[in-house]
């Protein structure tokens, strides 16, 4: 097995940067300001490599799934998902009296002993882990590549027989490599995803776990339940019963391949709990009114200040940040 990139790489442009670079184009040349040059510039841009022409499909299918709200709007004029001009509110200090009296000592002292810091505990009994905010890429003797995300464990059986991987913990992509003779099997708790060929994805929710089809087909057993998965598909499974099949957005769900984040019309308090995954410490929303505000964009994932800095613009929250810790608050 080896790790790195791979010039085979279907799912993402051959590196961020050209991807973002290919977003910030589409967001000017639809900011109704692009000049003669900008257009002129921008078609040699996409003639530069196929690598170009496909950066700039992905970025628009990107930006087509975020909708037509006013943040979405917001988005294709400015070129950042919901950037605001207003600064990011200032850190403030905090004494002993205001963190014992809002309760965020429980709940600093909670989050070190669930953050993950030092990635999950099965890592280290699972052939591949990632820690807090890693992403991995794993390509298996049978040609196979696999995408582990933030926080996961993941351990690898291969034999004349079948492929057998079990997830401990996390989420991971799966590009299956075809192979009628061995079977292809992701457990994840007491279920299973079996891959007919295809490319998809498995996110372990600690006894449950969540898959969603990319491309083909996938069978999911837990118990005597079974049922088939076709591309644009997904649904919970374990605990010996399957969940209902719902319709999966692999372009969001799959957007943290290349370091991205898509929320369409999502509350904050959702947001912020799947920012947490790949950041150290805890992330705290006070306040009902900003737990509920929804929230549009795409986010880099190596960059959370930008989130925090959009939702404090939008709200006019205000963002405390302290060791392994940080709190938006609704302003009083």
């Amino acid at each position: 097995m080896e790790d790195g990139p791979s010039p085979s790489d279907r799912l993402t442009p051959r590196n961020r940067a050209l991807s973002d670079e290919a977003i910030d184009w589409i967001v000017r040349l639809r900011s109704g300001e692009a000049t003669d040059k900008d257009r002129e510039d921008f078609d040699a841009w996409c003639m530069r490599s196929p690598a170009h022409a496909a950066a700039i499909d992905e970025a628009a299918e990107i930006l087509a799934k975020l909708g037509d709200s006013g943040s979405a709007r917001d988005h294709r004029m400015t070129g950042a998902a919901l950037r605001i001009s207003a600064p990011l509110a200032q850190s403030h200090a905090i004494n002993r009296r205001m963190i014992l009296g809002g309760g965020i000592a429980a709940g600093l002292v909670a989050g070190l002993g669930s953050s993950g810091i030092f990635g999950p505990p099965s890592r280290l009994l699972a052939d591949y882990g990632t820690g807090v905010g890693e992403r991995r890429r794993l390509r298996l003797a049978d040609g196979s590549t696999i995408w582990l995300n933030t926080a996961s464990a993941l351990s690898v059986a291969l034999s004349g027989r079948e492929r057998r991987l079990t997830l401990h913990a996390g989420e991971a992509l799966f590009e299956v490599a075809k192979d009628r003779h061995r079977p292809f099997i992701v457990e994840a708790g007491s279920g299973e995803a079996e891959a007919l060929g295809t490319i998809y994805s498995v996110r372990r929710h600690g006894d449950l776990a969540e898959v969603a089809v990319r491309e083909g087909r996938v069978a999911v057993r837990s118990g005597r339940d079974s049922t088939r998965l076709v591309a644009g598909q997904r649904l919970t499974f374990g605990e010996g019963l399957l969940g209902a099949v719902r319709s999966a957005d692999m372009t969001a769900m799959a957007a943290w391949v290349r370091g991205k984040l898509i929320f369409n019309d999502q509350p904050v308090a959702d947001v912020m709990a799947e920012m947490e995954r790949y950041h150290h410490g805890r992330i705290i929303v006070l306040g009902d009114r900003l737990r509920s505000l929804n929230v549009t964009g795409v986010f880099a994932l190596d960059d959370p200040e930008s989130l925090f800095r959009s939702v404090a613009g939008t709200a006019g929250a205000q963002v405390i940040q302290m060791p392994f810790l940080t709190i938006l608050r609704s302003p009083s």
